[in-house]
């Protein structure tokens, strides 16, 4: 945590730059377009990245569908993983955050930024109408990046724990692709001590249609996102990463 706390220290004036004008992005929809804030984002990001002796390799790109909306799933390791992912993002992304954290300063204003949702899971009617708003808005075309990990572990290393199946639903809702992710030592930025610099990978893996997906549940369709997610880190790392826990959460 050292390194989270020294980036914020060490950037305080760019906070103070970046703060209200993120705020203001996001309360003039009609001024601002989603292009306009993906940018302001990705430089924020960047900045952030910087202090914290950050660099993120790319990979799959071309696997991203060329048109339409659609969902990209990923393995979630700690605080630098929306950052990461949404940096080498070439179109504007929405995010899927815990309602109570996003609260939080900086993360407030970040998922105001990109038009994300914020999901409260003690509130049942309110998540599934959340989930339900995602599958819409991905059908009308939009991006989102959700975890379906839910939370992540400190340290935790390339570890995979089990994906929950609720947040599922809104790729059946959706009738869109969906595509796993694959971040590798993203839980290193913010996770591991000193400030020695660190090298994240994010992998964009190829696009899992509506047709292959359309007659799955959804604790089958997260066992298969695990499932591929898991076959490539290993394939990348030389070990497993598969956590003890089997079962899928719903």
């Amino acid at each position: 945590m050292f390194r989270f706390y020294y980036t914020i220290v060490m950037r305080i004036h760019s906070i103070i730059w970046f703060v209200p004008k993120m705020r203001k992005y996001a309360k003039h929809p009609e001024k601002y377009s989603e292009e306009d804030c993906h940018e302001l984002c990705k430089v924020m990001i960047a900045k952030v990245a910087k202090t914290a002796r950050t660099t993120t390799s790319y990979y799959g790109r071309e696997n991203l569908p060329a048109d339409g909306g659609y969902i990209m799933f990923s393995n979630h390791q700690g605080k630098y993983d929306a950052l990461g992912i949404m940096w080498g993002h070439p179109k504007p992304c929405r995010v899927l955050m815990n309602a109570k954290r996003s609260r939080m300063p900086i993360a407030n204003e970040y998922v105001s930024l990109v038009r994300g949702k914020r999901i409260d899971h003690e509130n049942i009617r309110a998540a599934v109408r959340c989930i339900n708003e995602i599958g819409e808005e991905v059908r009308e075309g939009k991006i989102y990046l959700i975890f379906p990990e839910g939370g992540y572990r400190k340290n935790q290393d390339n570890v995979l724990n089990p994906f929950r199946s609720g947040c599922i639903r809104s790729a059946l809702k959706s009738e869109r692709p969906i595509v796993p992710v694959a971040i590798i030592d993203s839980f290193k930025p913010f996770g591991i001590k000193g400030l020695k610099p660190v090298h994240t990978q994010v992998h964009y893996l190829p696009p899992i249609p509506y047709e292959e997906y359309a007659h799955m549940t959804p604790a089958a369709i997260a066992a298969l996102l695990q499932e591929r997610i898991a076959a490539h880190m290993e394939s990348v790392l030389g070990y497993s990463v598969q956590s003890p826990q089997k079962e899928s959460r719903a």
